[in-house]
Order: structure tokens, then C-alpha cells, then sequence
């Protein structure tokens, strides 16, 4: 009796791993079993470098809002904790948003968490 292979199977199959691997260097985009490890990884790295690229966003905000609070005489430490006792519920996001293209907006936010502690030389 002849070996069963189930070939349109596996061919698919190998066919969507060569298909995700389109674009690799060397061997990885064209044999299969050094595509497979190759796409693994590249699932990997996606995944993570999510994660790393929601922080970098973060610390990029956290700069933007520093650097135009200090330009209205305050911390970005005293402006975050002065918004939470306040209640204004805006993110940092938001807030650096606003202090890169709409400077006036981000200062009439500051001035009403006033009076906020001085800059320590």
C-alpha cells in the first residue's frame, strides 16, 4: 500500500510560512525550515517591539511636557501631581500635544493648577 502524505496540506502550509518570509535575506525567504524559524522570530520581535515602542512614545511625552512646563516656570513632576489633585483627567498624550502645537492651550491648562512650587535652581 502506497504512503499517504496528505500533499495539499503540508503544501499549503509551507506555502503560507514561504508567503509571511517574502522579502528575507538569503535562504530565509526561500527553504522552508529557515523561513519557519525566521517567521517565529519575526513574530517575536512584533510582539515585543510593541511593548518597547509604547514606551518610547511615553518617554517622548513626558519630555514634550517637561520641556513646556519648564518654559512656564514649573516640573513636570509638580504639573502631573497638581492635575491629579485637581481633577483635570487629561493624559500625557494630550498634554504633550497640547504643549508642541498649542502652547497657549497648555498654558491656560497650567494656570489653572496654580499656584504651583517654583523651580529649585
Amino acid at each position: 500500500m502506497p504512503r499517504a502524505t496528505n500533499s495539499p496540506a503540508s503544501k499549503k502550509r509551507k506555502k503560507r510560512v514561504l508567503k509571511q518570509a517574502k522579502g528575507f535575506w538569503g535562504r530565509r525567504s526561500n527553504c522552508y525550515t529557515i523561513a519557519t524559524e525566521a517567521v517565529d522570530k519575526k513574530y517575536l520581535y512584533s510582539y515585543r517591539d510593541r511593548r518597547v515602542r509604547a514606551r518610547d512614545f511615553r518617554s517622548l511625552w513626558i519630555l514634550r511636557i517637561n520641556a513646556g512646563a519648564r518654559l512656564l516656570g514649573t516640573k513636570y513632576s509638580h504639573l502631573i501631581r497638581r492635575l491629579k489633585e485637581e481633577g483635570i483627567l487629561l493624559n500625557r498624550k494630550v498634554l504633550a500635544d497640547l504643549a508642541m502645537n498649542y502652547p497657549t492651550t497648555f498654558a491656560s491648562v497650567v494656570n489653572q493648577i496654580k499656584p504651583l512650587a517654583p523651580i529649585q535652581p
